[in-house]
């Protein structure tokens, strides 16, 4: 029923994540390995999710829907939201100008604070396309309105039964991750995309080649091909990458992520031999010398 047998990594991650939770759950305190385990797979749901509303999984409706229902109560948001917030408007516009993920909407730099606000900042313009992509529905497929509906309601129910049965664990084990993940990949995303010039055929986005990182995120440092083959499974984005990858600007290849989170936000404020060129704003400063008058002499 699979479409792609290299979807069994995916399963076995939901079931760690939905094991994660029976086993926190069941504990009489707190363990702090499984707890950050449990924020951890969060975070790989995401992109799990991410994955599922470009390709689906499964070759049956009844199981993709499934599929959704599950990714919702451990992503923390409905699933459907990615299609009009990241297919029909992120892939279109890819950090341009109508994009509501855009990097720059608050501010060109690119420091500590900037990454920090970014996900409130995201979500709430990401609301505007989510809210008319239901009334669309509403209007014109009632019955998927009534299909993605149903997940706010699932979501609801499933967060409400665990705080009535104890507010305490409902919030550590399932709200906290859920929250963890949708930050995380509010932050993969600025980071794929900060500093990149969007107007570029080939430098519109970040790599990041992590081996740890592609591992347990499917693949999601391969940022560049995916925005070139949406629809490509992540099981083939290394190779596709390779195909591309001389085209490539090395400023926009990390060979690890956490290397970059250090030394651009902690380390390059003092050094300033760290910092990597702004290509969105270095095309700035070409056209306004191109378009400047010339000095008399």
């Amino acid at each position: 029923m699979l479409r792609y047998r290299q979807d069994i990594k995916v399963l076995i991650w939901m079931v760690i994540t939905t094991s994660l939770l029976v086993i926190n759950w069941r504990l009489p305190e707190l363990n702090w390995f499984t707890f950050l385990g449990a924020c951890l797979m969060a975070v790989c749901v995401t992109t799990i999710t991410h994955n599922h509303n470009h390709v689906r999984m499964w070759n049956h409706a009844w199981a993709n829907y499934a599929q959704d229902y599950w990714l919702t109560l451990f992503y923390g948001f409905p699933t459907f939201v990615w299609i009009p917030t990241h297919n029909k408007n992120h892939h279109k516009l890819n950090n341009r100008d109508g994009d509501y993920t855009i990097t720059y909407r608050v501010s060109e730099r690119n420091n500590l604070l900037t990454l920090l606000t970014y996900p409130a900042i995201s979500s709430y313009w990401q609301q505007k396309p989510i809210k008319d992509f239901l009334t669309q529905h509403w209007a014109k497929r009632r019955g998927m309105f009534w299909f993605y509906a149903s997940q706010y309601a699932v979501l609801a129910v499933w967060i409400v039964g665990a705080l009535v049965l104890d507010w305490r664990k409902a919030l550590l084990y399932v709200v906290v991750p859920q929250q963890v993940g949708l930050f995380a990949v509010l932050i993969l995303n600025y980071l794929q995309h900060i500093g990149a010039d969007e107007e570029s055929e080939w430098e519109h986005s970040r790599d990041v080649l992590s081996p740890v990182m592609n591992f347990l995120l499917f693949n999601n440092g391969y940022h560049t091909v995916h925005h070139e083959h949406p629809g490509l499974h992540w099981s083939a984005l290394p190779a596709k990458h390779a195909e591309i990858r001389h085209k490539l600007n090395p400023v926009l290849i990390e060979r690890s992520f956490w290397w970059m989170i250090l030394r651009t936000y902690f380390l390059a404020p003092f050094i300033p031999s760290l910092r990597r060129p702004n290509l969105r704003l270095d095309r700035f400063a070409r056209e306004r010398a191109e378009t400047a008058e010339p000095t008399p002499a």
